[in-house]
């Protein structure tokens, strides 16, 4: 019974980290997005 109840904490871990970085990466291409609309404007 511990042994599942680590693997269930650590799988918990592991998804709430991944949630975290996945939103991180698109918080990153966002950013990228809207510095590379900013320099096509500039570019105009």
């Amino acid at each position: 019974m511990r042994k599942v109840l680590g693997l269930v904490v650590v799988a918990g871990a592991l998804m709430v980290s991944a949630c975290n970085t996945v939103e991180g990466v698109g918080k990153d291409v966002k950013s990228a997005g809207s510095t590379v609309a900013k320099t096509a404007d500039d570019a105009k």
